[in-house]
């Protein structure tokens, strides 16, 4: 079992950062694929990025490729999500989530985080 704790979300302008965080508590982290996926309102959850077990590989959505960076700290059983130059169509609740696959479908993760709001304004 993992449980996970995004933080890191706010307010941001346009072209601006922000780096959001997932700590996982449990055991095992490292043993996860992490991935972090987005839902803005009325819309879709959709994926944003993911990272291997030992951060030999990341893949990202379109939409957000060349801005955001996912990372991991194994030692610290945290992932992250940099995010920048941010544009008003980013505004989204953000969620982390583990699993047993680098995939970009949500059913392949087993364990979520609550979420985190970010708001990018124009």
């Amino acid at each position: 079992q993992v449980q996970l704790v995004e933080s890191g979300g706010g307010t941001v302008q346009a072209g601006g950062s922000l780096r959001l965080s997932c700590a996982a508590s449990g055991r095992f982290f490292s043993s996860y694929y992490m991935g972090w996926f987005r839902q803005a309102p009325g819309k879709e959850r959709e994926f944003v990025a993911h990272i291997t077990r030992n951060s030999g590989s990341t893949y990202y959505g379109d939409s957000v490729k060349g801005r955001f960076t996912i990372s991991r700290d194994n030692a610290r059983n945290t992932a992250y999500l940099q995010m920048n130059s941010l544009k008003p169509e980013d505004t989204a609740v953000y969620y982390c989530a583990a699993g047993n696959s680098a995939s970009a479908r949500q059913s392949d993760y087993m364990y979520w985080g609550q979420g985190t709001q970010v708001a990018v304004s124009s």
